[in-house]
């Protein structure tokens, strides 16, 4: 199976990683159209004379094309490389806040896929939440959903628009999830560790707590339960949490960043 990857930034790079460490694809099987020499040093593994920097013919060798680069460049992309699509060719895009419906305006084919992933899928670990146009059958779904999970997990959803909504809950997540290691680390220096200390204390509470999570079916709510004892240290903290709404807080921002994630798409 050949992949063209265009644009070689960070995701673009991340894909091509995850699909030659996972054996997804040999080096002879991947194509980078990129338009700086920086994407070709940060990809050594790929041979020269599967790197290009305009586009043409080897489009047409390509059977899933996956689309990294930044949504503003999209316009100008999309005329060169149209001509040399074909049908049964597959577009996975990872550009945020690009609909199905503009890739199959720019591109004029019909099977189109759509990806939200995140910043974790750089290291394996990442969160991937996609969908696609009908025409994809069955097989086309399954090879999409293990390329993507060559980065971590990805999910499949029916409805478009919740990728909006895991733009909001996923793709900006690890940006919440530093926030509120970053409070913790200050909290831990301003109590005395030092911030080498700090950043150790959170880190691995961070990380301990998460695969805890992942090894049992018992909802965070009893976990919260389980660590705060009536009276104790944890249901003092939990107590000023719940007096200053930090949940209904954090379910705003979120909010936020759906309708944000919304106003991009139009």
């Amino acid at each position: 199976m050949n992949i063209l990857i265009i644009g070689a930034g960070n995701m673009g790079t991340t894909y091509a990683k995850s699909l030659l460490a996972s054996h997804f694809a040999t080096p002879d099987q991947m194509q980078l159209l990129i338009r700086s020499d920086a994407g070709r040093t940060r990809l050594p593994e790929i041979p020269d004379y599967n790197i290009f920097r305009s586009a043409g013919d080897f489009i047409r060798q390509a059977d899933i094309i996956i689309v990294s680069v930044k949504p503003q460049d999209y316009s100008t992309v999309a005329p060169t490389i149209r001509p040399f699509l074909n049908s049964e060719q597959i577009v996975l895009s990872v550009m945020a806040g690009v609909s199905i419906q503009t890739l199959h305006t720019s591109l004029g084919i019909p099977k189109l896929v759509r990806a939200m992933p995140n910043l974790p899928s750089q290291i394996g670990m990442g969160m991937t939440v996609f969908s696609c146009s009908p025409e994809l059958d069955r097989k086309e779904l399954f090879i999409i959903q293990n390329l993507l999970n060559t980065t971590g997990k990805a999910m499949y959803v029916e409805d478009e628009g919740l990728l909006d909504s895991a733009t909001a809950v996923s793709g900006s997540g690890p940006a919440y999830v530093y926030y509120f290691m970053n409070a913790m680390i200050k909290a831990g220096i301003e109590l005395g560790f030092t911030p080498a200390q700090a950043e150790l204390l959170v880190n691995q509470t961070f990380m301990g707590s998460v695969h805890l999570q992942n090894r049992n079916t018992i909802s965070c709510e009893d976990w919260i339960k389980k660590v705060a004892s009536k009276g104790g240290t944890t249901e003092a903290a939990l107590k000023v949490f719940l007096e200053n709404r930090v949940e209904e807080d954090v379910k705003e921002a979120i909010n936020s960043a759906f309708k944000r994630s919304q106003e991009l798409g139009k």
